[in-house]
């Protein structure tokens, strides 16, 4: 580390890592309120090989985005909206640290017919994340819960979804 450098969490790296080059540093920025969003962010962290870093929406430093090729934003649904935390970290953010950083968005959302009229907060998030500059990679994606307001309420198989849905993120990229 060069002096000045601040230390990194890297969830995940392997000896088989492309050069650094080619090497991809992820940022993901969640934010939770039942825990499910947060799981799905630490799937999401663990599946994709390189520097990784997951961070509450809270802990992040506006300025360290442009250091990363590759950002993950998610969030719970509320209202058809991110939280109120996220959406006021989208706000923050400015063309100029993402311009042309690879993003993508996801949420956890109920799967009701009703819910689904307002809308859902990864599709809020990418378009927030496209007008500020940055380069959508895919269409956003939702990971189910069963029960709104409870903790452990993923649906099954959403946390090896998001595993998937991570490693072709990564693949595409």
């Amino acid at each position: 580390m060069k002096n000045g450098e601040k230390s990194m969490i890297v969830l995940n790296t392997t000896n088989m890592e492309p050069p650094e080059s080619h090497q991809i540093k992820t940022l993901i920025v969640y934010d939770s309120v039942y825990g499910n969003t947060e799981k799905i962010a630490k799937a999401i962290g663990d599946a994709i090989i390189g520097e990784v870093k997951v961070l509450r929406v809270g802990e992040v430093n506006i300025s360290e985005l442009k250091t990363f090729n590759l950002l993950i934003v998610g969030s719970p649904t509320q209202g058809g909206r991110p939280t109120p935390a996220m959406q006021g970290f989208l706000n923050k953010i400015s063309e100029p640290v993402i311009k042309g950083i690879r993003v993508a968005a996801f949420d956890t959302r109920m799967s009701t017919r009703f819910i689904g009229i307002f809308g859902f907060a990864a599709v809020r998030i990418a378009d927030s994340l496209k007008k500020k500059g940055g380069s959508i990679i895919t269409p956003p994606e939702g990971f189910f819960v069963k029960d709104k307001g409870q903790e452990d309420s993923l649906k099954e198989g959403e946390l090896d979804r998001a595993v998937r849905w991570a490693k072709e993120l990564v693949s595409s990229s």
